[in-house]
């Protein structure tokens, strides 16, 4: 048991560095746009998602610019979510769209937009739950780790117990090994069931309510990880004879049956539901769990109770029985990974541009370290040296081969929580709340702009308000904003705006070619006489937090 706790230990020094789930569902448009300036209050808000999403039970809300709420029950329709608004008493100003949602693969998403209704204003200020708690954030990969480690418990000494045993070696150990397997699974489903409620409120770990532990249960995550329990209950019933070699056919293939059952939970609440192709992923996610766990629990099982203390002459029959074992779950193991790995990358270039492809490329290193060790170790076996050296030099590979899975398992709990690497470019073309908001003034009016997404390129919008220096909506008869960059040699750029309903609403497009510091200049003409101009500077880069 001393090399459970080492690996276990190894696992921890793998989550210290991790950060906060990533995203799955991304925001992909909004109407009102995200930062965006528009004349009149909207009576709905749609906002679009990149994949198919489920509101959280009272956290998406709309605030007007004095704070208030005044928005009422959102509905959703696969990947769009409305929102419908009652008018503001106080319409003028910047409006909060707040929302938290669960995205097909049961990952909860939280974020906020604001957009601004006549003249920005100041926002009124976010939730702190749109987003995960660290609490929560950390508990997670530890019970996917858990359930992964409960598997390889579990599987792997009940297949050598079942099939493999020796006769003369006592059964105890391996037997107990395989229960707490069971056990640990069972733990980690009931840590996964409320760690899910916090994780879809935003609330920290031990802020749960029976309302949201109930809304968990009900929904289709909590519906498969009961049946992940329920498969698990009825599983310790029919294992007692199977684990000491006996029981009938019919009730091996039973358990193995409820076996394939139970691991068809696993990618019912992650990525592969949410896939291209999820039947294909969902059965390939299976093979894959199911090589994993036989694999690494029959090393463990060799490692901890067999390579010690059995003749090797008994090895020498035991092990060449279990390399074939071992080799047609590498076989499956790097199957099943493989077509996941085509799906769920997406491309040649997320390998290395996405934490996903690098993620992968960690653990495939690893399982290429572990095959080269388990290959030497097929050859030792396959050489008849068990017999003749002793089983010192097997013990080695395999406990190396231990070590290396275990770190396997570890990347496998976090791989499970970052977004595919498929999902890259729609994380990279998610809308922002970006932009640039400003108001100017001088004695003829005042007028308020937005910039939106404010990036270098020719695709940033604005608009532009004009009013009177009492506040009232002032109509232009003429609109022309001028960019010019600051400290390089090159001519200011001037293009009208066109004028919108209502008449102080102007739109139009403005290029920043090179990033640095833009000088913009707007002239309105109020009537045949009055005209009057004003100024700002704005910063250009290429990452937003340049500005």
């Amino acid at each position: 048991m001393r090399l459970l706790l080492v690996l276990f230990v190894a696992f921890g020094a793998l989550l210290a560095p991790a950060g906060p789930a990533s995203a799955h569902a991304a925001l992909i448009g909004s109407t009102p746009a995200p930062g965006s300036i528009i004349g009149s209050s909207p009576t709905e808000i749609v906002v679009t998602f990149s994949e198919a999403i489920t509101p959280v039970a009272g956290r998406v809300q709309v605030l007007d610019p004095a704070g208030k709420r005044i928005s009422g029950t959102p509905t959703v329709a696969g990947a769009t979510l409305r929102i419908p608004v009652r008018r503001a008493a106080q319409p003028l100003g910047t409006y909060l769209v707040s929302y938290r949602v669960i995205s097909a693969d049961t990952h909860p998403v939280g974020g906020a937009i604001t957009f601004s209704v006549g003249a920005p204003s100041a926002a009124p200020a976010a939730d702190d739950d749109i987003r995960t708690h660290r609490s929560v954030a950390v508990a997670t990969p530890v019970a996917h780790f858990l359930s992964y480690a409960g598997l390889t418990l579990a599987a792997g000494p009940a297949l050598f117990l079942a099939l493999l045993w020796p006769r003369r070696r006592t059964r105890t150990g391996a037997t107990r090994v395989a229960y707490t397997g069971l056990v640990l699974i069972f733990a980690a489903t009931l840590a996964a069931l409320w760690t899910q409620a916090p994780a879809s409120s935003g609330s920290a770990l031990w802020d749960v309510s029976p309302g949201e532990l109930g809304a968990v249960l009900t929904s289709p995550y909590g519906l498969a990880l009961s049946a992940r329990l329920a498969v698990l209950a009825i599983l310790a019933g029919l294992l007692p004879p199977v684990l000491r070699g006996g029981g009938s056919r019919a009730r091996g293939l039973l358990v193995l049956g409820l076996g394939v059952a139970g691991l068809v939970t696993w990618p019912l609440t992650g990525h592969a539901a949410a896939s291209p192709l999820s039947p294909a992923i969902v059965a390939s996610d299976v093979v894959h769990l199911g090589a994993m766990s036989v694999w690494l629990g029959g090393l463990l099982t060799l490692s901890v109770f067999l390579l010690r203390g059995t003749d090797p002459r008994v090895l020498g029959v035991l092990l060449p029985a279990w390399s074939r074992w071992a080799a047609l779950a590498v076989v499956w193991l790097v199957a099943a990974g493989a077509v996941q790995a085509v799906v769920q990358v997406g491309s040649v270039p997320a390998l290395w541009r996405t934490d996903y492809g690098r993620l992968l490329l960690a653990k495939l290193a690893v399982l290429a370290v572990t095959l080269s060790v388990a290959y030497v170790a097929r050859r030792l076996v396959n050489r008849r040296q068990v017999v003749s050296s002793g089983p010192r030099a097997i013990r080695r590979t395999v406990g190396i081969e231990v070590l290396a899975t275990t770190v396997i398992l570890g990347l496998s709990a976090v791989l499970v929580q970052v977004n595919p690497g498929r999902s890259a470019s729609v994380d990279q073309g998610a809308v922002r709340d970006d932009g640039v908001s400003q108001t100017l003034t001088c004695p003829l009016y005042t007028l308020q702009f937005n910039i939106y997404p404010a990036k270098l390129g020719d695709n940033n919008t604005i608009h532009a308000f004009v009013y009177t220096p009492a506040g009232a909506p002032l109509p232009a008869d003429q609109w022309t904003v001028t960019s010019r960059l600051l400290g390089r040699d090159l001519e200011p750029v001037s293009q009208p705006l066109l004028p919108l309903q209502p008449r102080h609403h102007a739109a139009g497009a403005i290029t920043f070619p090179y990033p640095g510091n833009y000088e913009i200049k707007f002239t309105v003409r109020i009537g045949e006489l009055d005209e009057a101009t004003v100024q700002t500077t704005i910063s250009i880069g290429s990452d937003p937090a340049a500005r």
